[in-house]
Parts: C-alpha cells; structure tokens; sequence
C-alpha cells in the first residue's frame, strides 16, 4: 500500500525541490515528468490519487494531486505564462528563484515584489483545453470507479485538511466567486448542509448543474453556460492546462489526466478586475467580455488542472485494464483468461437479449454484432467496420425503445438516447458550432466521444414539417451513420470531425435513415407490462454475469482481426458460385455485409482469424434476415 505522502498532497512542494536542485537546466521538467509517472506505477497508486469524476472540488485540497477523467470539447488559444522568475524584497534586496509551472497565480511573499526585468525570467507556453466529463457515460462505469478507489481517495486526501467552506450551490458558489466582498455575509454558523462520511456516492452539489447546460445566478448575467454536449449531464467541467506534446490531443479525446488541483479565489478576483478593467480601456484587451467569461469561469465552477501526466484513453470501462496494447503479463493474463471463457459468457449474452428483444433470437444476434462493431479503418473516406443496426417492427408506443435502452445502458460504458420526433428535429443543436464573439465551440448532440452507443427511436415519429435546423440535423445523422463525420458549423466554412459511434435504430417500418443491416423484429413474447418485464430481466441477471457482459463488449472490440490468403481465396470462389446461381440477387453490397458479419461473428467468438465455419455462418444467418424482410414485404407490400 503507498504511503500518501507529499507527491500526493502537496506535488508543488515536490516540484520545488527538482526545481531548486536543477534549474536553469531545462532537464529539471523531464524529471518532474518522470518523478511522478513512476510513483503513479507503484502499487496502483493511480488508485489513491482522488478523481474529480468522483469526489466534489470543495472536498479536495487546493493544490493536491487530482485525476480527471474527460473529454477535450474544446480548445482554446495557448497562453503564454512565467516559467521562471524572480521575487526581490525592496528592503533586503534579497531575491528568491520560483518556478511558474503548474500555477494559476505567482507565488510571492508578503514583502516581496516580482522583478519583470530580471535575467532569470522564463517565458512560456501552454495549452488549455475545455474538457467535460465523457458525454453519456454509465452509471455503472462512475459506481465501479469509485468504489475500486481507497475511502482516502473519496475524500480530502489530507486527513488534516478541512474544507475551506460550507457546501454551497451553484448559485451561491457563482455569486460568491463573482461577489467575493459577499463572503464576508456569509453566516460563521451556516450549516454544511450534510456528512460525507455516510455517503457511498459523493454529493455534487457543487459539481452539476440542475440543468444540464447553465449555472444561473441572480445576480449574474447571462448565466454560466457549462458547455455539456448531452441534456441533464452531471459533474465538473474543467480548464486543462497542458505543457507538452499537446499537439498530439485533439478535440473529442477521451483523456485520463493527473495534475495539480487549482481553485484559487484569486482567480475570480482578477477575472473580475479584468473584466472591470478592459470596460474602462478597451484598448488594453482585445477579448470581448463574453470571452474572458468563458476563458475566465469561476474557479470553484470550472477549476483549473495543471497537467503533469496525460494520456488517451482505448476504453473507459472500469473492468479492464487501462491499455490492451502493452505487452504487459498481466494485460495478456487477463485477455487470455477471458478469452478461453468466452463461449459460456456469449451464450449468457444471447440468451439475456434474446429475451429483451422478446424473444427473437435472431435480431439478438445481430445485436451482439452490432455492439461489438467499431470503425477499425478508413480507406479513403469510407470508413472501415461500421455496422448501424436498424431493427424494424418495433412496437410503435416508443416504451420498448425506452425500454431497450435502460437495459443497453447497463452493458456499455457511454450511451445516448435520441427520440426523434418534428420538435425535436426542429429545435435541437446537434452539430457542434463556433461561436466567433466568445470565441469557444458550442457543443452538440452529436459531439460524442468514440465508441458511444447511440440509440435513435423513430417509433415515435409522427407526421409534421422540418424546418431548415430540422432538415440540417437529419442530413447531420445520415452523415453521421453513412460516413462517421459529423461537419462541425464555423460559420464561413464546415470541418469534419471524423467519429466512431454505434448507431442503433429502432422504428416500425424501414428507417428513414441509412443503415448498414436491417433486422425486422418478430416477437414470440407479448409482455403485457414492458417495463416489468425489462426490469425483471435486469433482476434476474447476477451483477457478476453483469460486469462479464461489459468485459465481454468492450474487450471484443479492441481485438485484432485478419482473414487468411488460403480463406480469402475460398471466399472470393464462393462468391463467384453464388453469382452464377443468382446474379441479380446477390451484388458486390452483399459480399461486403456478408464480410462484415463474418468478422464480427469471428471475433464475438474470440477468433481473431476468419474460418470457413464462421463464413458459412455468416451466410446462414444473412439467408435468414433476408428470407424474413422478403417476408415481411409480401405481408405488407412494398414497405420493408
């Protein structure tokens, strides 16, 4: 078990010592890196480090080792800032060396005055990245997170360290960090409004906002617009701030950071001094108020984290190891041991969505196809591996898409449910745009990280009229799903953003978006109470048969996968008998998807290679959901 010691408390104290030991050499940084990468190495101790996904900002201490969980949504200009520089007493003349890394605001004593002027002086840069914890992510992924972290890592890591202040709310917090004169009326004997210390799950009071999107504060305006892409999302947004290599992140990576904690008062202080300022002399600051606002939040709404260590995320299930790609023991130790239990797990898997797709063993199939999917290439600009599922002849009453979503939401770690319908069509932002005046990108629904599951429901869709915004989003999903781009708005032009998301579509008839398959469901049961059956469903399944659901779908997808000279050849004959047999009937489309389900079954099997069993499989089951469309197309003429 690590000791948590000054590394984990109080990191600066650390970088201190490096600094002071080898500055001016430009190594002292390098080793500050390496220092802390190879504590985080021992004993899980990336384990003991508190997680702002977790724990609430008024419960950590000012300054302490943090880890964030998030995705860049945003990227702002770099910024410039004092690497090095000098402090001087005007009494003394005696001057001090400090370092301005991982710092908001310059350490400076009592008596002492910083000297612009002096050789020592470093200037620098650094990015800052507005990042938001991942748009959609699981209950389950957030629980199992922070029930594997020590109770020390809940809490305030310093035992000795008491909060600062009560638990407040958004609002307050707002006016408090705007108003700073207004924490001088705060009553000396105002409750903390609960304990910490009987709670499994941490209160974010301070940490969501009511609304999703907005932090309102009566004596505020316009309210605080905390960016989230999705409705009714929970936790922290943050300012990153990055030192190195940030040319290798871009927007829309999911980032595991850890870095030092900053929630310095000062900081609204001065942004509102700034503020104040640039109103007298426009001439001094070139940003608008609106930018400064969004460069600028309260530090107790947005708190700043100054990166030592980054890096992207494969995944953000719980239950795996972090990265699958290191030839590690006991990475290829779990994989293996998984591997060889797969068998039983899929037959579980198919088993439980068989019964949530009401009995309909097929469509469950292509289920499990469809959840291990992902874009694994692009050739050009065609992506590679993409599989949206659209499963036709649901019920129209949008309870079992419901339904199937609360049940999908329990076996993958990011998801999102769309119910299309006119209104929404017509009155949502799904493409992420440029807002040029607060110089930021104003997020959408579709600004998703990769690999999230996204469920549109037309079951509800009625008649109605789109509207040019209406009209604009459909196009924006058709891309989504034909190309795996969403083009983000800047006004004077549009950028791709190339993405990685599971479309899964349910509807009665045929979708009217694209899809890659379509599955026509045909139910053996008829619950007559959906949500009771669904959640008897859940019930039923232990939590341990659970979490091997979530290994199983995540794993799956981050797994190699090649196909053989001797059965690709064996493939392309095969191909050429069924032309001959049926040329009208079966087309170059067709040997792709067969591929594609090959794959997939392959691999939800744990084969990383194409048999010709898995082939001919794979040519039974797309027989199968062609004889039931044609089916269903004489039932009800043209419609499919």
């Amino acid at each position: 078990m690590p000791c948590v010691g000054d590394w984990l408390n109080s990191p600066l104290s650390i970088v201190q010592g490096i600094f002071a030991q080898n500055f001016p050499n430009s190594d002292w940084e390098k080793k500050v890196t390496e220092y802390f990468k190879e504590k985080l190495k021992e004993n899980n101790a990336t384990n003991w480090v508190p997680s702002l996904n977790d724990v609430p900002v008024h419960y950590l201490k000012p300054n302490s080792l943090v880890k964030f969980r998030c995705m860049v949504q945003d990227m702002f200009d770099p910024e410039f800032y004092m690497g090095a520089y000098e402090t001087v007493d005007p009494n003394t003349n005696a001057r001090v060396l400090h370092f301005g890394k991982y710092r908001d605001v310059a350490e400076c004593g009592p008596q002492q005055e910083i000297d612009l002027n002096s050789s020592q002086t470093v200037t620098l840069e650094r990015q800052t990245f507005y990042c938001v914890p991942v748009p959609g992510e699981s209950a389950w992924v957030k629980e199992i997170s922070f029930l594997t972290e020590p109770v020390q890592a809940r809490v305030s890591p310093s035992t000795s360290y008491t909060p600062s202040r009560h638990k407040r709310s958004y609002e307050e917090d707002e006016d408090m960090d705007l108003h700073p004169s207004k924490q001088k009326e705060q009553h000396l004997g105002e409750s903390s409004g609960g304990d910490i210390h009987g709670c499994v799950e941490p209160k974010r009071l301070e940490t969501e906002a009511s609304a999703g999107h907005h932090v309102i504060s009566p004596n505020c305006s316009p309210p605080l617009d905390l960016n989230f892409p999705l409705p009714g999302e929970k936790g922290p947004a943050c300012l990153v701030k990055v030192y190195e290599n940030w040319e290798s992140f871009k927007v829309n990576d999911v980032l595991e950071v850890f870095g030092v904690l900053s929630v310095d008062p000062v900081l609204s202080i001065v942004n509102s001094e700034e503020r104040d300022s640039s109103s007298l002399d426009p001439m001094e600051c070139t940003d608008t108020a609106e930018e400064q606002r969004v460069r600028s939040p309260p530090a107790s709404l947005v708190p700043r984290i100054h990166v030592i260590l980054a890096h992207k995320l494969q995944h953000i299930n719980p239950l795996l190891p972090a990265c699958l790609n290191e030839e590690e023991s006991k990475t290829c130790e779990f994989v293996s041991n998984f591997l060889s239990e797969l068998s039983p797990v899929r037959a579980e898997l198919l088993g439980f969505l068989t019964h949530a797709l009401l009995g309909d063993s097929l469509a469950a199939e292509y289920l499990i196809l469809h959840l291990i999917s992902t874009v694994y290439a692009r050739r050009d600009v065609l992506p590679l591996g993409k599989f949206t599922l659209n499963l036709s002849g649901c019920p129209r009453n949008g309870a079992f898409a419901e339904h199937l979503y609360r049940l999908l939401q329990q076996l993958v770690p990011a998801s999102y449910h769309l119910r299309m319908s006119i209104q929404s069509m017509n009155h949502s932002r799904f493409i992420p745009h440029k807002d040029y005046t607060a110089n930021r990108l104003v997020s959408g629904l579709l600004q998703l990280a990769s690999n999230t599951s996204l469920l549109i429901d037309e079951t509800q869709l009625e008649q109605g009229q789109l509207d040019t915004a209406g009209v604009h989003n459909v196009t924006a999903l058709g891309n989504l799903i034909t190309w795996q781009k969403v083009d983000y708005d800047f006004n004077y032009h549009r950028m791709e953003f190339p993405c990685n998301i599971n479309v899964l579509i349910t509807s009665e008839g045929r979708s009217l978006l694209p899809s890659d398959c379509q599955v026509h469901l045909q139910p053996q049961i008829i619950p007559p109470n959906m949500e009771e059956y669904m959640s008897s469903l859940l019930t039923a399944v232990l939590p341990s048969v659970l979490n091997k659901f979530r290994i199983y779908l995540s794993l799956l997808r981050l797994l190699d996968y090649s196909i053989s000279d001797e059965v690709t050849k064996a493939v392309e004959e095969d191909f050429v008998e069924m032309r001959k047999n049926n040329p009208e009937s079966v087309t170059a489309d067709d040997l792709h998807k067969m591929l594609l389900v090959a794959r997939f079954l392959s691999l939800s099997a744990g084969q990383t290679t194409l048999s010709r069993e898995r082939w001919l499989r794979a040519k039974q089951l797309e027989a199968l959901r062609k004889a039931r469309l044609q089916q269903q197309k004489c039932v009800n003429g043209n419609e499919l």
